[in-house]
């Protein structure tokens, strides 16, 4: 059976996401595919806008960024897409979300604590979180597990006690004796979104008891991003109505409930706006004809499977995500073979400094202000095909904390301009 939509989106994390639902919101048929499990599943689950602009001292984040938008390089993917696309990429993105994210209400960075004890400037972050803001007033107490070895809870309240107008303490809880030795958190949200019993007492009352033996005075209590999948703001309730005190999840890395209840929200509104969601298979190349792409080549068990559609969008990643490859031949994009620029000699891809202004950190395609990928005369690669996410090259987003935002912002600017084109037969 062939497979053909108005728009194709090739990759599935947030900016493909964001991509298929602005596309979807023209009216236009929309089919999203990507290879894995989104990468949200890996990430924060916080969205960054902009916390350190180049050349910002890196211990002083910006408060308002869209104040900052106006200075960046030409290059970067907010010159190309402009503060307007960033807030429409915010605003759909609380449309998906709706009430489980915060930060709508203003266009100032919110600082949101990290399990490593820093604070990190955000714009939009889960309502699970919002306790533990830097500035939320009241004294912290952080509650970390001895299998959670991410979270060294008194390690963190150490530094956040210099950053915070408040005292933080942290102390490290045994794991229930029901838990494997390695129980990460996924183990520990399991139990309590089922409210098992552990060792005879119901999970979120165990925790709560565990809790409030070392509240001594705490007006707030964060712990590890653990507080179930499926049920979080009913664990919440519990455990702050149970302790007295607001209750907040500290965001941390892999694996993330943040991020994977993020993951699950978006694919509930795709699944609401009518986006057909594939999994599991990975574009491995294209076809084209008079310089429009016609069909993804996706991989189906070996065998290569043309997924047709008027327009398409390449949301696949930068480096880390496998939308940009690089070996000893050079840098590329392995689906619609876009150009990659970067320095023919390798040693010119990095600097010796392990945090210095690394190029391969801004490696990507670089689009044209429609986010079409463009050769090195400036014409584009092909006239349906857009860029979204990591891999539109030009910025060090995650030096930057700009990774969600402009995974939005371009998703966004893609998305309505492919669904756009395909209903309307434009270009």
């Amino acid at each position: 059976m062939a497979i053909r939509e108005d728009v194709l989106v090739v990759g599935g994390g947030l900016a493909g996401a964001t991509a298929a639902l602005a596309a979807a919101e023209t009216g236009a048929t929309v089919r999203l595919v990507s290879a894995a499990e989104s990468t949200l599943r890996h990430a924060s689950g916080v969205v960054d806008v902009l916390g350190y602009p180049p050349g910002r001292d890196p211990n002083r984040p910006v408060a308002t960024p869209f104040e900052s938008v106006a200075d960046l390089p030409p290059t970067h993917p907010y010159s190309l897409v402009g503060a307007d696309a960033i807030r429409d990429g915010l605003a759909l993105f609380d449309r998906a979300v709706g009430d489980r994210y915060r930060g709508g209400h203003t266009d100032r960075n919110a600082l949101v604590p990290t399990q490593t004890g820093t604070v990190k400037p955000t714009a939009r972050y889960p309502t699970t979180v919002a306790p533990g803001l830097a500035g939320a007033g009241g004294d912290v107490l952080l509650v970390g597990f001895e299998t959670l070895l991410d979270f060294d809870a008194p390690l963190a309240a150490s530094h956040l006690d210099r950053v915070y107008d408040a005292d933080v303490r942290g102390v490290t809880l045994q794991s229930p004796s029901a838990f494997d030795a390695d129980a990460d958190a996924t183990r520990f949200a399991r139990a309590l979104d089922a409210d098992e019993p552990l060792d005879g007492t119901p999970a979120r009352e165990a925790l709560a008891a565990a809790v409030d033996r070392h509240l001594d005075g705490a007006d707030r209590v964060g712990l590890p991003a653990i507080l179930g999948r499926e049920d979080a703001p009913a664990v919440r309730a519990t455990l702050q109505s149970r302790l007295g005190v607001d209750v907040f999840e500290v965001p941390g890395g892999p694996p993330s409930l943040l991020g994977l209840r993020l993951d699950d929200r978006l694919t509930e509104a795709l699944d609401a706006a009518g986006v057909r969601i594939t999994t599991g298979r990975r574009a491995v190349g294209h076809e084209a004809e008079e310089g429009r792409v016609t069909a993804a080549l996706v991989d189906h068990a070996g065998s290569t499977v043309p997924y047709h559609a008027a327009e398409f969008v390449l949301a696949t990643g930068g480096l880390v995500g496998g939308g940009v490859e690089a070996d000893r031949d050079g840098v590329r994009e392995p689906v619609f073979d876009c150009r990659v620029p970067h320095p023919d000699d390798r040693y010119d891809w990095f600097e010796d400094e392990p945090f210095g202004e690394h190029a391969f950190a801004r490696f990507g395609v670089v689009p044209d202000r429609h986010l079409r990928p463009t050769e090195a005369d400036g014409d584009p690669t092909y006239e349906n095909l857009r860029a979204a996410g990591a891999v539109v090259g030009g910025a060090d987003v995650a030096a930057e904390k700009s990774a969600s935002g402009v995974s939005l912002a371009t998703g966004a600017v893609a998305g309505r301009a492919a669904g756009t084109n395909a209903t309307q037969g434009a270009n």
